[in-house]
């Protein structure tokens, strides 16, 4: 992938973060219990930090090229949208409690990929 399809990925995913937010406040509102709709509000709220994070992906891949970490950075942003912010989308129109046992492994991909991110700030050589 190149940095323009990563803010592609990004743009979609906020535009998705956007509507998940507004049918939660008007369509869920008087559907789901206070708790559900706040663990959905998180889901879109989580969904679209890290749809700027792989936005910014994006642009230091265009502006710097591919490195290793960029990418690692961008897959795994996106995979804990899928997983972090879909499990919590499903916990709390469901009920099903169980799918918050898979929630925390989209938050490790976050904590990753915002790990990644910072590598990319690592200097290539000591002595620079």
């Amino acid at each position: 992938m190149n940095g323009i399809t990563w803010i592609r990925i990004g743009a979609i995913f906020a535009a998705g973060a956007v509507a998940a937010g507004a049918f939660g406040a008007h369509a869920l509102r008087e559907r789901l219990d206070a708790r559900s709709l706040e663990i959905f509000e998180t889901a879109a709220r989580y969904q679209m930090y890290h749809a700027l994070a792989i936005i910014a992906v994006g642009a230091i891949e265009a502006a710097a090229g591919a490195r290793g970490s960029i990418r690692l950075a961008g897959w795994a942003f996106s995979l804990g949208i899928v997983i972090f912010s879909g499990s919590l989308y499903a916990l709390s129109v469901t009920g099903i409690k169980k799918l918050g046992m898979i929630t925390p492994i989209g938050g490790l991909l976050f904590i990753v990929g915002w790990l990644a991110l910072a590598a990319i700030a690592v200097p290539k050589s000591i002595n620079t």
